[in-house]
């Protein structure tokens, strides 16, 4: 069934190129519902207990180079899997109720990105996850300059041209990881049989010196996909010229590819470059946390406040996984997909209220709530998950993410801490904004559609359940979490004993 998971969006796609305008797009979402429902069974099927990979497909592609088609499922991949079904499938139905010029190809793109994006999770051959980190981008680049905003007006650029900057940042990133990459297989070949396998390269082991510069190739990229602090400058540009229908599955899953790269290739394949790198990588997550909360609460453009909040949120997620702890991590990945949930519903809440004002301009909002309870209702429950309100996962995520750097590097703790109470300036904010201010002329009140509300309500009913169960990530996703995080500790240790 991983085949399935993997190309049936692409399938649909290329099948609705072909179809009328009016239905292509309720043809797009019956694809992404199907691969959802694909990912569901699969889920339901996953052994909780194991640490290996699971479901796997392994054929060889290019055998004279090593390079394998290699496809599985762990508990470090399986809930970002279906975070990405869920959120394609809620970007994809919010588009299809909206009139798109040149449907065809826009939901023909989507669907290419979803098969991208699911691809890098699935991936365990090192050489097709970069082709897969690499494609998932090409179908943005068109998305974002064929159908994004022309910002000229207001003093920003084109949509072709804020794209064309995201991809000179991202592409650069990809190259220095496809070289580190290469370097990865030949050096740690020996001299023998070439593999690209991620499991057999961290069986063969690479030499700490090679490890320091090829962990810095790979970390480049992940942190400008993220994005992260020093290497965001493509964000604010991107994020404003882009289709909210797409900021959607973007901003909720692309970001967290990087994430789960430092979870799946950083940590086994390079885990004495890891440890010694700790402290560097702790500073720049706080550097996003500190400055993506500060920007965050200093915009008034929605979609802005949406990205810098994200820049925070992913500097969490990086602390968590650079504790190098096994609750670090754990909390990162629960925060991983907590966020997803989150910022997607964040972005089609921005998406509703910028076609009731008219504006993208937080200070020209207010008094959406006077007439819309439920919408209201649905928005309340986001921002209190956003500010991580005790009881909410987004609590449980941090809560394990800082006992780690507690016991890793305390002082580093007690720093972020203080961006807990940011986030909830920012969230209330931005809530409080558009739903409770004094509401300005021009400013429609009224209840949030049947037809958004179907879109908006799965995600909420996610973020409720993930609040009341979040064992249900924790409890699977531990096991992996544990094989990853001991390839760092042992070689710590083994380092430690030889140099006594």
């Amino acid at each position: 069934m991983i085949n399935a998971l993997l190309w049936v969006p692409l399938a649909f796609g290329f099948v609705g190129l072909f179809l009328p305008k009016r239905v292509v797009g309720w043809w797009a979402t019956a694809g992404a519902a199907a691969t959802l429902v694909i990912g569901v069974i699969m889920a339901f099927g996953f052994d909780n207990g194991a640490a290996g990979l699971q479901d796997t497909v392994h054929t060889s592609w290019i055998s004279g180079l090593g390079v394998d088609y290699s496809l599985g499922l762990d508990g470090l991949n399986l809930f970002l899997v279906l975070l990405t079904a869920l959120l394609w499938l809620g970007g994809i139905a919010f588009a299809a109720f909206r009139e798109k010029e040149r449907p065809q190809l826009f939901f023909f793109l989507m669907l290419a990105a979803e098969t991208g994006t699911l691809g890098s999770f699935l991936s365990q051959d090192l050489l097709l996850f970069v082709l897969f980190f690499d494609l998932m981008l090409v179908p943005f680049y068109f998305l974002f300059g064929a159908w994004g905003i022309d910002r000229t007006a207001e003093g920003g650029p084109t949509a072709p041209r804020a794209t064309l900057k995201m991809m000179i940042y991202t592409l650069i990133g990809s190259l220095l990881m496809l070289v580190g990459a290469i370097a990865t297989a030949i050096i740690s070949a020996h001299g023998g049989h070439l593999t690209f396998s991620i499991e057999a390269i961290q069986q063969q082991g690479l030499p700490v010196g090679s490890q320091r510069w090829i962990f810095w190739f790979f970390a480049a990229a992940f942190l400008v996909k993220m994005p992260a602090f020093l290497v965001h400058g493509w964000m604010p540009d991107t994020y404003r010229a882009a289709p909210l229908s797409t900021l959607v599955v973007f901003s909720g899953v692309l970001a967290k590819v990087g994430a789960y790269g430092f979870l799946k290739i950083v940590l086994p394949l390079f885990p004495q470059a890891t440890s010694q790198f700790q402290t560097v990588l702790l500073l720049l997550a706080l550097g996003s946390i500190l400055y993506g909360s500060v920007m965050a609460f200093t915009q008034t453009n929605l979609r802005l406040i949406a990205g810098y909040s994200s820049v925070a949120q992913l500097g969490f997620i990086t602390i968590g996984i650079f504790t190098l702890r096994a609750d670090g991590s754990d909390g990162a990945i629960l925060q991983m997909v907590n966020h997803g949930l989150v910022v997607g519903a964040i972005f089609i809440i921005i998406a509703i209220l910028v076609e009731r004002s008219g504006t993208e301009d937080l200070r020209a909002m207010g008094g959406m709530a006077m007439r819309a309870p439920v919408f209201a209702a649905l928005f309340l429950i986001v921002t209190m998950a956003t500010l991580a309100m005790p009881g909410s996962a987004n609590f449980i995520g941090e809560f394990y993410i800082l006992n780690g750097l507690f016991q890793a590097k305390i002082v580093f703790a007690f720093i972020a801490i203080s961006a807990v109470a940011l986030a909830a300036y920012y969230a209330l904010r931005l809530y409080i904004g558009t739903m409770h201010n004094r509401k300005p002329d021009g400013v429609l009140s009224r209840e949030i559609s049947l037809r958004d509300g179907i879109v908006l309500a799965p995600l909420v009913l996610c973020i409720l359940a993930l609040a009341l169960y979040p064992q249900l990530i924790l409890h699977r996703a531990d096991p992996s979490v544990q094989q990853s995080v001991a390839a760092v500790t042992e070689s710590s240790e083994s380092n430690l004993a030889v140099n006594e």
